[in-house]
């Protein structure tokens, strides 16, 4: 089976993290099994980065695939497959966390290999089916020793103190999503971007091997890494992951390129977009907007706190934003209400945003925008990340830092109004089009809406001097303007509200296009 972006991507909908399809009894006619662990091997973190600089000086091989019966599984019939929940790794241990898998097949064909580590040892995590339930619906599968996990998924008391929550699932290619309180699964990250939406291909990473570190008893962390291994590169990632109001997961990875990477994208995000206020009459559809995040915030290293509204194009698209040392940025869902949404399955004002924070000089390059044309909600299309203006040289050695947080909000400085929503449409009794920017209450917006000053741009055609409103359903502001493409296909909008000379909020871009 060969993987696309897309059966990457919509594979993520068939880990644990989506209702059970259906209501069959279990075929539960075995005793529940029990994680079992395998022979000691020495472990440190600097013999993991060896292992990875090793391995990057030969050539590439392909994993061995599972056997052909659990591949051909139906979407369905892999979703029947599920975990034990008393087989759960320390799960009679009391310890803060607790750790679960999932099942090979379907989207999953090639198996990683987990170990757990306590001091300086670690014990190799074997598969046994005895671990899950299978529903009547599944076929008897073939018992082999190609047989490995796909992935795996950690719990903690996040929401309730008696009762332990998913919170983060590592499961496909280099993937993987997390939560923090109150939060339901939207957006993912994944270790390296390599290739994306270059017309000879994407290039998807694997994490293959992971070693999860034993938590202590009173820990409110726990340190996972992951061998990352593709054609074109190997890598070490360590993740410190902390679930809470937030969670945070301080991120180290050391990179081994086996050939000149001049398109590699750093601390990537993928979301889902499908339309909102700016394109609803794209889509014939009983809600308002249907998309995972909305935007993508950035700091940059200039100091200005950029709002790029999302989109969903008719053909590919691709913005960079050029910096040196960006702040942070990350992809946001700035709707909060069910409201926005009116979906009462999806939930999309429960999905997280994620913001990134360098952990040191990045130097030049950009974040960089991808916007891939979907149909379906399934897809997710957005993909964010650093590219460093440098090609990464074959044979040499480069680490990266940075801290991601899962949130409903960046943690940024609040001095700025922020935008809370975009929305457009055609004029009626004139040409051109109209563009409403929401902007939300802040302390450094005035009363006399007479001393701001507005700062409308485009890049061809023309806009409108544009006037401020009071929007009494948000107490904040609403900027109204008119932009007139003429024959451009493509325009870049810009706007920003100034207060005695200096930004008095975000300043809001949008790409807009004719079709």
């Amino acid at each position: 089976m060969s993987l696309n972006r897309r059966s990457v991507l919509a594979a993520l909908a068939s880990t644990g993290l989506l209702p059970l399809v259906g209501g069959t009894a279990f075929a539960d006619n075995i005793a529940a099994g029990k994680i079992k662990l395998g022979e000691t091997e020495a472990f440190s973190k600097q013999g993991l980065i060896e292992y990875a600089r090793q391995k990057s000086s030969k050539p590439y091989v392909e994993s061995n695939k599972i056997p052909k019966d659990w591949i051909d599984l139906t979407y369905d019939q892999y979703r029947s497959i599920n975990f034990r929940s008393e087989s759960a790794l320390w799960k009679d241990e009391e310890k803060p966390f607790e750790t679960e898998f999932f099942a090979p097949g379907l989207y999953f064909p090639i198996p990683i290999k987990v170990s757990v580590v306590e001091g300086d040892v670690s014990q190799p995590v074997l598969f046994s089916k005895d671990v899950f339930k299978f529903q009547s619906l599944v076929p008897d599968l073939s018992d082999d020793p190609s047989l490995g996990y796909s992935g795996f998924r950690l719990r903690a008391a996040i929401n309730d103190p008696a009762r332990k929550d998913e919170f983060v699932v590592f499961q496909g290619a280099s993937y993987f999503r997390a939560v923090a309180k109150g939060q339901l699964y939207g957006l993912s990250a994944r270790g390296l971007a390599l290739k994306t939406g270059d017309a000879a291909g994407e290039e998807f990473p694997n994490f293959k091997e992971f070693w999860i570190e034993k938590p202590k008893d009173k820990a409110n962390s726990i340190l996972v890494h992951a061998f990352m291994d593709s054609p074109s590169v190997t890598g070490i990632y360590s993740f410190m992951i902390t679930p809470g109001e937030n969670t945070e997961m301080e991120v180290q990875c050391t990179l081994f390129p086996r050939e000149e990477l001049d398109h590699v994208g750093i601390a990537a995000e993928t979301s889902m977009f499908l339309f909102d206020e700016t394109e609803r009459s794209r889509f014939d559809d009983f809600r308002q907007a249907v998309h995972d995040t909305d935007g993508l915030l950035i700091k940059n290293g200039a100091g200005e706190t950029l709002w790029r509204a999302l989109a969903n194009p008719t053909a590919l698209q691709i913005s960079s934003f050029v910096d040196e040392n960006p702040r942070g940025f990350g992809l946001m869902q700035r709707p909060r209400n069910f409201e926005d949404y009116s979906d009462l399955e999806a939930n999309y004002h429960k999905r997280p945003g994620l913001w990134v924070v360098p952990g040191e000089d990045w130097g030049k390059g950009a974040v960089t925008l991808v916007e891939i044309p979907a149909d379906k909600e399934i897809y997710d299309n957005i993909v964010a990340y650093w590219r460093p203006r440098k090609p990464l040289q074959a044979g040499s050695e480069h680490a990266f830092s940075y801290r991601l947080v899962w949130c409903n909000e960046a943690p940024v400085a609040k001095n700025l109004a922020r935008v809370v929503n975009s929305r457009m449409g055609k004029r009626v009794f004139e040409d051109g089009r109209l563009a409403n920017v929401d902007f939300a209450p802040n302390a450094n917006l005035p009363d006399n809406l007479d001393d701001i000053k507005i700062h409308v741009s485009s890049n061809v055609g023309s806009v409108s001097k544009g006037i401020l409103q009071r929007n009494p359903s948000t107490g904040g502001v609403r900027l109204s303007f008119t932009f007139l493409p003429g024959d451009a296909k493509l325009m870049e909008l810009r706007a920003q509200l100034m207060v005695d000379g200096k930004s008095a909020s975000e300043v809001w871009l949008y790409r807009w296009t004719s079709v």
